[in-house]
């Protein structure tokens, strides 16, 4: 089978796998795992932030920096499609004690002319508009990036306005690959960011929160508590390492291999329309007459999985372990498909 279905799906390779082998570990929530502690040293200083904290999960890394940066009673910002919204189990109510104000962006991206309408000014009726959050890329968006010029005038709103920015960087490189920025200059723009090891990097658990020292401070003390405290994870975090040494740069094949795939879904039989593709995830509309069930699963039954992300909507995401044979056949399968 070829699967689509995510980037989360890979399996490490056989030098990812010596690397876990051959990790020095020791006991993280005593901070003496020196693998760990190397991971979290090398983003930190990539993204030219203070600290870092490793986590198992992007979910996990999200919350803790948005009840870091929230009390409760205040207000989240973000777009209604945005990951920490739908997809981490209501975490920012549950965790956080907070609501969220949702905003329409173009793809997924907010501009400041979005935003700072939504800011609520001091009102006891009104939550505190305390946090702002942007992803990169945007799932819903079909792999959208912002760029730097995007953010920098985002960033300039919450500093005038006293709010935090957070971003959800669970496909950081993949932006970084695209658009041709540096990790580097992020640091500058947020007070937090989350980046995910597990999906297009390849490794098989992790994301690290980064802050600056205080705050990441306080998130240990908030992963303890839900319990993210890990022992010897540093055979988990040498997977990381080998990921930010080997696979970044690979991505670009990703990205290449995801308009391959939109070219020939866009003459397709079964499709009335491809989201322009930017990175490493195609999202396209079925015809009318079709239903989206009965789409995955023609072409489950020829060999190629793939998720439906709305009633109307697939999505195939590219990966390490995904080949440009695999590419090549399913272009043909796409092309002699009838439903």
């Amino acid at each position: 089978m070829i699967d689509f279905r995510s980037d989360t799906v890979t399996k490490p390779t056989a030098g990812m796998l010596d690397a876990m082998m051959s990790a020095k570990v020791g006991d993280d929530v005593f901070g003496e795992d020196e693998t760990v502690n190397a991971l979290e040293e090398k983003l930190a200083t990539m993204f030219n932030m203070e600290a870092a904290m490793f986590c198992p999960s992007g979910t996990m890394s999200n919350q803790i920096a948005i009840k870091c940066f929230t009390n409760p009673m205040d207000e989240v910002i973000c777009d209604q499609t945005a990951h920490v919204y739908r997809y981490e189990g209501g975490g920012i109510a549950y965790n956080s004690l907070a609501s969220v104000r949702l905003l329409n962006g173009e793809r997924g991206i907010l501009t400041p002319e979005m935003i700072e309408p939504e800011i609520n000014e001091d009102n006891i009726h009104y939550p505190n508009s305390s946090l702002v959050v942007l992803e990169n890329t945007v799932n819903k968006g079909g792999g959208k990036c912002y760029t730097l010029s995007q953010i920098e005038p985002i960033h300039n709103l919450c500093a005038i306005k006293g709010i935090k920015l957070h971003l959800d960087g669970a496909r950081i490189f993949n932006a970084l690959v695209a658009t041709g920025n540096k990790a580097k200059d992020y640091g500058k723009y947020f007070d937090g960011i989350s980046v995910c090891l597990s999906k297009g990097l390849g490794a098989p658990v992790g994301s690290v929160f980064l802050s600056d020292a205080q705050t990441i401070k306080k998130a240990r003390k908030i992963r303890k508590v839900l319990g993210g405290g890990m022992r010897q994870a540093g055979f988990l975090a040498a997977a990381g390492i080998y990921a930010l040494d080997n696979h970044v740069k690979r991505l670009a094949t990703d990205h290449s291999h995801a308009k391959a795939l939109a070219a020939t879904l866009t003459n397709a039989s079964f499709v009335s329309s491809v989201m322009p593709v930017e990175t490493n995830i195609v999202l396209f509309d079925i015809t009318p007459n079709l239903k989206v069930d009965s789409v995955v699963k023609a072409l489950t039954n020829k060999g190629v999985l793939c998720n439906a992300t709305s009633n109307k909507t697939v999505r195939f995401v590219t990966h390490l372990d995904v080949a440009a044979a695999a590419i090549d056949e399913t272009i043909e399968i796409i092309t002699k498909l009838n439903i």
